[in-house]
């Protein structure tokens, strides 16, 4: 099955077809294939020069398949029917994306919340082979993960030598500790940015051993990979020209709709490579993930296999390469680099230093409403009275041009765990579990506003769209989430929990967003569930 990009409208076609011509003029096509990185301008040159591996994994990450099937028939051997993956970003998107597409199980660990972290733990550990994941091999988040399971493991008589894959760069320090542990080490090509690894073996080795076909998918992107180097009848140069030439128009909200088709959860995995690849520089695309179009004349609608305004359509393996492609075709017409990232370590180092005071300085609230207190600045001399309110001017600071973030650093699974009565219909049991989940939050926000709002799960958007605000337009408006730990977790051999590094990156976050003068306030919920079905009710008489 090919890949295609079709247009609606005239304007948007046309705006694409000019800016393709004038690429394809200026070699564009050929050059990308070929994997030249002067094509972003002198200051980006030597970053893309160690980055653009990824054109070529359709046919270099063949080479790690016979290890990978052998791990594959080592763990269906050994009964080991739960895969986990700890990642963070690209590390953990695109096997989630792949293995939702392939029906295949897959538990993902890409937080520091306590209750999900133990939920995974207490699920069939005698079953469970861990993938830990980090390219850098120096990512909190799953080294703290790494730590937890190796205590568990030992603690029910388990070698973690028999039980940890690990997946990272050549002579990171991740490496170095697998190795010495005895653990199976899969390396990456250091040559692939994390966003853009999807094809690379942090894609493939959790997605094999979950299930999926990963040949297949190297198949797929092969297919397509010939036609990335054309002027014509390339579909990476039409989507990536698209995206460039609305965002440079001023059409720089890209909205995608998760609409029906054989590929699962794809728009979650676009929304990390888009947006961390062009928010720099006060420039971006910003992606929204699933929410409806308003017709406003900043928005760019895209769907796969769908009737947006930008059609992609083709298999998972395929979209992939081309929309990596595109992603890069779109920082040229931006004038940025697509390649780096350099807001993201802000809020990390920002995190460090909070981790080694004694006590976090959580600050006072300025209002309290039931279960739920909140802390930060809104715009106006006055403290709001009550949550309605805080909603209220925060959605009046949107500017006319800007967006409002929903940040939650809670448990993205909790909301299926909504207790509901025995026999209950299909619609009584969405109606729990909405009312327990913080994402439905920004459906009752976006029915007051006509501004778009995103909404990431903390803090697997730091790796995401955490740089787009940081980097980005300046046009932000900020609502973070937290919450109380009833259960919380250590973290072997480090100072801290996993509650408590949670509530640090969010505190580290909301510092870098409030040093950019953009409004950012948090929402910290004493109890969990009543607190989410205060933010809804609050919401629904903003």
């Amino acid at each position: 099955m090919s890949v295609s990009v079709t247009f609606g409208g005239e304007d948007l076609a046309g705006q694409a077809t000019e800016t393709a011509k004038r690429l394809a003029a200026e070699g564009v096509p050929q050059a990308l294939a070929a994997g030249d990185p002067t094509l972003w301008g002198p200051e980006a040159e030597a970053e893309a020069a160690i980055r653009l591996g990824w054109l070529n994994l359709p046919q270099t990450s063949r080479e790690i398949l016979p290890e990978i099937g052998k791990l594959v028939e080592r763990a269906r051997a050994q009964g080991l029917d739960h895969v986990v993956l700890a990642g963070m970003g690209g590390s953990s998107l695109a096997p989630e994306v792949i293995t939702a597409t392939a029906d295949v199980p897959l538990t993902v660990l890409d937080t520091t919340d306590p209750h999900q972290v133990r939920r995974a733990l207490d699920d069939r550990l005698d079953r469970t082979i861990l993938v830990v994941a980090s390219k850098s091999g120096g990512t909190v988040e799953t080294d703290s993960h790494r730590r937890i399971y190796e205590k568990a493991f030992r603690d029910a008589g388990i070698d973690p030598a028999e039980r940890i894959v690990v997946v990272t760069d050549p002579g990171s320090p991740l490496e170095q500790a697998a190795n010495e542990a005895g653990y199976p080490v899969f390396l990456a090509d250091p040559n692939v940015g994390g966003r853009y690894s999807a094809l690379s073996a942090f894609g493939l080795v959790p997605s094999a051993l979950a299930g999926a076909d990963v040949e297949r998918l190297l198949d797929d992107a092969a297919a397509v990979r010939p036609l990335l180097a054309q002027a014509e009848g390339n579909p990476g140069l039409e989507l990536g020209a698209a995206l460039g030439a609305a965002a440079v128009s001023g059409r720089d909200k890209l909205l995608l709709e998760d609409s029906l088709s054989e590929i699962n959860g794809l728009p979650d995995w676009i929304e990390q490579l888009v947006a961390e690849s062009t928010g720099k520089e006060g420039k971006g695309i910003l992606p929204v993930v699933g929410a409806d179009p308003r017709d406003t004349s900043d928005e760019l609608v895209a769907g796969i296999d769908s009737d947006g305004s930008l059609t992609v359509g083709g298999p998972l393996g395929a979209q992939f390469l081309v929309w990596e492609y595109a992603t890069a075709v779109a920082g040229r017409v931006l004038g940025i680099d697509p390649f780096d990232q350099p807001n993201v370590a802000e809020s990390k180092e920002n995190t460090a230093r909070l981790l080694a005071q004694p006590e976090l300085p959580v600050g006072t609230p300025i209002v309290v409403d039931g279960p739920v207190e909140v802390y930060g600045e809104l715009p106006g001399s006055q403290a709001p009275k009550d949550l309605p309110e805080v909603f209220s001017r925060l959605l009046e600071a949107v500017p006319s041009d800007g967006y409002l973030a929903i940040m939650a650093y809670l448990d993205r699974e909790a909301a299926f765990d909504a207790p509901h009565a025995e026999g209950a219909s299909f619609e009584e049991m969405t109606d729990a579990w909405s009312a327990a989940d913080p994402a439905t939050l920004r459906a009752e926000l976006a029915a007051r506003t006509e501004r778009p709002i995103t909404f990431g799960w903390g803090p697997r958007f730091l790796h995401s769209t955490g740089q787009y605000h940081k980097g980005g337009p300046q046009n932000g408006v900020f609502l973070q989430i937290t919450g109380a730990v009833e259960d919380d977790v250590e973290v072997p051999g480090k100072p801290y929990t996993l509650g408590r590094l949670q509530l640090a990156q969010a505190l580290g976050d909301q510092g870098a967003l409030a040093k950019r003068g953009r409004p950012v306030v948090r929402l910290h919920l004493t109890d969990r569930a009543a607190g989410v079905a205060r933010l809804l009710e609050a919401a629904r008489e903003a």
